[in-house]
């Protein structure tokens, strides 16, 4: 059966993949985690290991041994399977149910999926992919940031940074007829920086055809929609997704676009220090008082 058909549940299958491989705690784990798919999106490793009477290191071993890289993978698994079949006023009032009406709780239930999406994120993103995302960008003529609707922040966030650093960005946020007028500009030495987390838009397929076409290179930041487009890129970053919906889209993201604009910064640190320079110099110039000059009339 296909992973698009309405009848699908991946992690079910992969449940009762593994589940007589596990250890007794693990098992008990696994069922909690097969028989409870909509509550464990918005459930803490600590709040599954009380559950099912175990803790939450054996929870995250669990996620690991059914094949995920860990809690935040497979969590992220349970909530694609939830988008489908709830509306989102549904989804809204189960996060809001779970986290609670007190202030500390709702704080808890934010800040501890936001750890565990950043943690998780570090630990996919290797040093080798890290160092060759730099020399992608270092060598660009021209960097092209890609985002539609909550990713439009990031793209937006990313061209800011880096006319900072002095390097020659640009933003594209359109779609339909002035996308095409935006794509007319790109060159073979561009780097187009793409920001599309779990949604598939037929504009990122122009984006990539022509991308390919006059020989452009791509850097690709997404979650569910890697294993898709992976062969359509140069180099992929994993920025880990929210299962649950308590944090924003473009969190880990955001954080990955701050480790390369410092790698930059770091590599090229005359550009670097001399656009910041100038760039406070013409603020000063905008905040100074300025005189007020009178024109002089012929008698």
């Amino acid at each position: 059966m296909s992973r698009n058909q309405p009848g699908d549940n991946p992690l079910r299958e992969q449940i009762a993949s593994k589940l007589d491989e596990l250890p007794p705690a693990e098992r008990r784990v696994a069922e909690y985690l097969r028989d409870h798919a909509h509550e464990i999106i918005f459930a803490t490793s600590g709040e599954i290991g009380a559950a099912t009477g175990t803790s939450d290191a054996t929870v995250i071993r669990t996620a690991k041994a059914l094949g995920y890289s860990g809690l935040p993978g497979l969590k992220r698994e349970a909530g694609r399977q939830a988008i489908g079949g709830t509306r989102p006023s549904a989804r809204l009032r189960s996060r809001i149910d779970k986290a609670g009406q007190e202030a500390g709780s709702l704080m808890d239930h934010v800040f501890t999926e936001a750890t565990e999406r950043l943690l998780e994120t570090r630990r996919l993103i290797t040093e080798d992919d890290f160092v060759a995302a730099l020399d992608l960008l270092m060598g660009a003529r021209e960097i092209v940031s890609f985002g539609l609707g909550p990713s439009e922040m990031c793209a937006h966030y990313l061209t800011l940074r880096l006319r900072r650093l002095g390097r020659h960005a640009r933003l594209i946020n359109s779609t339909g007829f002035r996308l095409a007028d935006d794509l007319l500009g790109l060159q073979k030495s561009d780097v187009m920086v793409l920001y599309v987390p779990g949604r598939l838009f037929n504009d990122v397929y122009v984006l990539l055809d022509h991308a390919q076409e006059v020989g452009a290179q791509v850097l690709l930041f997404s979650d569910a929609l890697l294993p898709v487009l992976a062969d359509r890129v140069t180099l992929t970053l994993t920025a880990v997704h929210s299962g649950s919906g308590y944090t924003g889209e473009g969190l880990s993201a955001l954080l990955l676009t701050d480790c390369l604009v410092l790698g930059l910064a770091a590599r090229d640190r005359d550009r670097a220090t001399s656009t910041s320079e100038l760039l406070n110099s013409l603020r000063a110039s905008l905040t100074e008082p300025r005189k007020r000059t009178t024109r002089r009339t012929r008698k």
